[in-house]
């Protein structure tokens, strides 16, 4: 029996490029999440990281498959719920901010997950997802070793371009709030090298920004049949100048039944 995809991904999460993208996630999701305001949180897979720790609503929620782990997912103050993402745990409009870190990349269908967010999801709430940015160095290694040599990404990961996923997401009503690209650093291995290429970040993101090899998108759902389109301008009436026909003939009807009293 083949190992199931996570398996390969949480040891991918343990080498230096898979820190160094926790790190760089940890601190976008503190920075989006903080301003998001409701009563019910939930955070999809990846108990690695804990995307909600800024974020101040009463109930904070993880959902895992039965496959991950549970040790890491003790390690933070939230509810543990083991469930499978396709088919979500929750009553319609019940949820007020859902995080997908890498989730949709390593399902088998990501249209029935996010099909299923945008069903529990209220009106008006948040979505915030993350995952690789194909259009980037780390992208281009990956798609050659797929042809020779050894990946540098979970070859189980089926990565989903970020123009891809907003069309998805417009699809089903949902308009996006803010996007982030980072992680510019070459597709190497070793902690020491990487550690040299912190000045590639200031850099990749002046200068190549759309290519950094992670992205974050935060969309907001829309509800059905509604459209906001900013405030209302001040429209001036001019002032009437005459009377309308309509009037004039009212006018006229007056002035015979008068005569005709006399």
């Amino acid at each position: 029996m083949p190992a199931p995809p996570w398996s390969s991904w949480e040891k991918w999460l343990q080498s230096p490029p898979g820190r160094y993208v926790l790190n760089w996630e940890q601190q976008c999701f503190d920075q989006i999440v903080a301003d998001v305001f409701g009563f019910h949180a939930v955070q999809i897979g990846l108990p690695q990281i804990n995307t909600l720790s800024e974020n101040r609503m009463p109930l904070h929620a993880l959902l895992i498959h039965s496959n991950d782990n549970r040790t890491l997912a003790g390690r933070f103050d939230w509810h543990l719920i083991e469930a499978n993402s396709t088919e979500l745990p929750f009553a319609s409009e019940s949820l007020d901010l859902i995080v997908l870190p890498h989730v949709l990349e390593f399902a088998s269908d990501p249209h029935q997950i996010l099909r299923e967010v945008d069903r529990v999801l209220r009106p008006e709430g948040r979505l915030i997802i993350s995952g690789f940015n194909p259009a980037s160095l780390w992208g281009a290694r990956q798609y050659l070793s797929r042809l020779i040599g050894t990946p540098y990404l979970p070859r189980d990961g089926q990565f989903i371009s970020l123009i891809r996923i907003k069309d998805w997401l417009e699809l089903l009503n949902f308009s996006l709030d803010r996007g982030h690209f980072g992680c510019y650093k070459f597709p190497l291995q070793g902690e020491a090298v990487m550690g040299k290429m912190n000045f590639l970040e200031k850099m990749g993101n002046r200068w190549w920004p759309i290519f950094g090899a992670v992205f974050l998108v935060s969309a907001i759902k829309r509800q059905q049949g509604m459209r906001l389109i900013g405030p209302a301008s001040l429209v001036r009436i001019p002032a009437i100048k005459q009377l309308s026909p309509a009037a004039e003939r009212s006018n006229l009807q007056k002035r015979l039944k008068s005569n005709n009293n006399q």
